[in-house]
């Protein structure tokens, strides 16, 4: 009768660091994920993070002044994806109607009627016509946050405003991400006179004074979302192009690399099968910080005046608020911590990244246990 022993078991058996048990071996990717896990500052600051996001995309359910749902002489009408004129409420004239007027709010709180709003009665860009104290107002059980200096709710600019900025950097980082890569790639793994003119290109780009490109820039055309997505994405992917050059430059003399060539793989499969892949670690270490680099970018221009253009909500503009009219501290505290919140969390989420990617400080933890 034979017996088994550990080694010749199918199944291979490794230590949990944290649960000091025996788990059954797992992919490399569930293993840097069990990993990031274990970073508990930096797994609550991606959960933080995602769920804040998650709320911002439906601010116009959150934060609105008109109704989701109005029920209207025995009829249901739907203002949050349909306008409709003052006349359809028993108004007195054909222009849009605004839900705000209290005699309209009276209209459809009679009889039978009824109204469901949002949380937060005001969008953005609402201006309360009908508010009872001067602007800017402090905050108040209408206005929780208070009011800007135009009578705007300052937490639906807030709300707004966060979500527009995670979008651009979500924006900004992708495609920093994908020509940093595709350019350091051809770097690394080319070398020579591919890699040498290649960064002399790139040093003379990386010199020139973005914020003066952006000023003169800002200056010539009109402001808008699609200009400033452009002039960002210019100088975001050279950071994310050094460190992918990096490691193409050190794994393109390795082992597989030669085997794959013996095989009779082309550069493109080689690169895209073999190279890359072992390659992506510093960059999606890196994504955090490069997200976090962004907001910081578009919120300095907004508070230069050199960013998206008004009304659009934007975290820079309620600095700059809070800055020209210092009485109104809850705009200025407001816009400053969110931005200190929001950095936080992505350097948080970044430092767990990098932490859960280096297996070599994670085993020597383990050791050391």
């Amino acid at each position: 009768m034979s017996s088994s022993t550990p080694a010749s078991n199918s199944t291979a058996w490794t230590a949990n660091p944290a649960a000091g048990t025996p788990v059954a071996s797992v992919s490399p990717g569930r293993r840097i994920w069990l990993r990031f896990k274990q970073q508990r500052l930096g797994y609550w600051s991606m959960i933080i993070f995602v769920t804040l996001f998650v709320v911002s995309l439906f601010a116009e359910v959150l934060a609105n002044d008109r109704p989701l749902v109005v029920r209207y002489d025995g009829h249901f009408y739907f203002p949050i994806v349909h306008n409709y004129s003052e006349l359809t409420f028993g108004g007195d004239f054909p222009a849009q109607t605004n839900y705000l007027d209290p005699y309209i709010r009276k209209r459809l709180e009679s009889g039978d009627n009824f109204a469901i709003y949002p949380p937060n009665h005001y969008r953005y860009d609402t201006i309360d016509y009908f508010a009872s104290k001067p602007y800017p107002a402090a905050p108040n059980n209408q206005n929780w946050l208070g009011t800007d200096q135009f009578g705007r709710d300052v937490l639906s600019r807030v709300l707004y405003g966060f979500r527009l900025s995670v979008l651009m950097a979500l924006a900004l980082t992708v495609f920093g991400v994908i020509v940093g890569t595709l350019v350091g790639a051809l770097q690394g793994f080319y070398g020579g006179r591919t890699d040498l003119i290649g960064q002399r290109l790139i040093e003379i780009w990386s010199s020139m004074p973005d914020l003066y490109l952006l000023i003169i820039f800002a200056s010539i055309f009109e402001p808008s979302l699609v200009l400033l997505f452009i002039l960002l994405s210019m100088f975001g992917w050279l950071v994310v192009s050094d460190y992918v050059r990096a490691e193409f430059l050190r794994n393109r003399s390795l082992d597989y690399v030669k085997a794959a060539r013996t095989m009779g793989l082309s550069n493109w499969q080689i690169i895209w099968r073999h190279v890359l892949p072992n390659s992506l670690t510093p960059v999606i270490t890196l994504l955090p910080f490069r997200m976090s680099a962004s907001i910081l970018s578009l919120t300095s221009l907004d508070f230069l005046g050199l960013g998206v253009p008004p009304p659009t909500p934007s975290l820079g503009e309620l600095l700059q608020e809070g800055k020209n009219y210092l009485d109104a501290w809850w705009i200025s505290v407001t816009a400053f911590s969110i931005l200190v919140i929001t950095m936080l969390l992505l350097t948080f989420m970044g430092d767990a990244l990098r932490n859960a990617f280096d297996t070599r400080s994670h085993g020597s933890q383990t050791e050391g246990k």
